[in-house]
C-alpha cells in the first residue's frame, strides 16, 4: 500500500490523521484536485495548481498555502513512492477552527496527498442517466471550483447506478446540461465540438480546456454554448472528459440510443491528447 503525504511528511495510511476540529471534515471547507501521473510526472500539473489557487482565492485562504512548496512536495512524494503510473489526489482544508461557521482569522491548512493505482482505460461506451433528484447550482461559486462537498454528485451517481447506467448527467437550475458527476460533457454536431459554458454550472476542467484547444486540429470548431437534453439525441456524438479517463463516448441516455456518427473525429481527438501526454 502506498504511503500518504501529509503536511510535508510521508507516512503510512494508518499514521495519517485529521483533527476532529478540521473544517474540511466538519464543514467541507476545502478543495481537492485529482491528477493523472504517467512516466512519473503529473499531467497538466500547472493547470491543476492554477485551478487550486483559484479555488483557494474563492474560499479566502490562498495566502495560507505555499503553492511552490506544494509543487515541490508533489515531486518528492511521487519520487519517494516510485509512482510511474498512478492517480494523485491533493486535498487542502482550511484546517482546524472553533465551533461554528465563521472561519479562523489565521487559518493553518491541512494538506495531504494520496496515490492510487491508475484504473484500466475505459474501453466501452457509457450508458447515461439524467439525474432528477438533484441539480447543479450554476449561480454558486462552488460550481466553478473543486470544493470538497460532492454530495450532489454522489446522489446523482447513485441514482444513475440504480437505473443501470454508468454515470449521471446533471442539469442546472434552468434545466440545461451542466456536467456529468466527474466529467465535462461535449457533443459533436455539424462539425462543431460544443460544451456547456462555465456559467451553466460546468466545472472548468483541465481536460475540457485541452480538448477545446485541440478541437480545430481534429477538424472541429470549438463552441461553448448551453446544451439542452434534446441536443444529446440530435448530436452526432456525445462525449465525456476528465483528467483520468480523458475522452469517453456515450452510447445511450435514459435508455435511448445516441448517435455515434463522428468516430473519425473522436479518434483524432484521442490521438491528439495522447501525443500531448504520452511522448517520452
Amino acid at each position: 500500500m502506498m504511503r500518504v503525504w501529509q503536511d510535508g511528511r510521508i507516512v503510512m495510511p494508518e499514521e495519517a490523521h485529521v483533527s476532529i476540529a478540521d473544517r474540511g471534515l466538519l464543514l467541507g471547507d476545502g478543495l481537492f484536485e485529482t491528477m493523472a501521473v504517467r512516466n512519473a510526472r503529473v499531467l497538466d500539473l500547472d493547470a491543476h495548481l492554477k485551478r487550486l489557487a483559484s479555488g483557494l482565492g474563492v474560499l479566502g485562504f490562498a495566502g495560507a498555502v505555499d503553492l511552490p512548496k506544494l509543487r515541490s512536495g508533489v515531486a518528492l512524494y511521487i519520487a519517494a513512492e516510485g509512482a510511474a503510473c498512478a492517480v494523485l489526489r491533493v486535498t487542502v482544508t482550511r484546517g482546524a477552527g472553533p465551533r461554528g461557521l465563521a472561519p479562523p482569522e489565521a487559518p493553518r491548512p491541512t494538506i495531504f496527498m494520496t496515490l492510487s493505482p491508475m484504473p484500466p482505460a475505459c474501453e466501452t461506451s457509457l450508458s447515461l442517466h439524467i439525474a432528477t433528484g438533484t441539480r447543479r447550482n450554476e449561480h454558486s461559486a462552488l460550481s466553478r471550483i473543486k470544493a470538497l462537498p460532492y454530495l450532489d454528485n454522489v446522489l446523482a451517481l447513485s441514482e444513475a447506478r440504480a437505473h443501470g447506467a454508468d454515470d449521471a448527467l446533471m442539469l442546472n437550475t434552468r434545466g440545461t446540461v451542466a456536467c456529468a458527476t466527474v466529467a465535462n460533457v461535449f457533443v459533436i454536431r455539424e462539425g462543431r465540438l460544443e460544451t456547456p459554458p462555465v456559467c451553466d454550472g460546468a466545472l472548468p476542467g483541465t481536460m475540457r480546456a485541452l480538448v477545446l484547444c485541440l478541437a480545430k486540429q481534429a477538424g472541429l470548431a470549438p463552441v461553448e454554448n448551453s446544451l439542452h437534453v434534446k441536443d444529446l439525441a440530435e448530436a452526432d456524438e456525445v462525449l465525456l472528459t476528465n483528467s483520468i479517463n480523458r475522452l469517453m463516448d456515450a452510447k445511450d441516455c435514459n435508455g435511448t440510443l445516441l448517435h455515434r456518427r463522428a468516430g473519425a473525429a473522436v479518434e483524432r481527438l484521442r490521438a491528439l491528447i495522447a501525443s500531448r501526454f504520452d511522448a517520452g
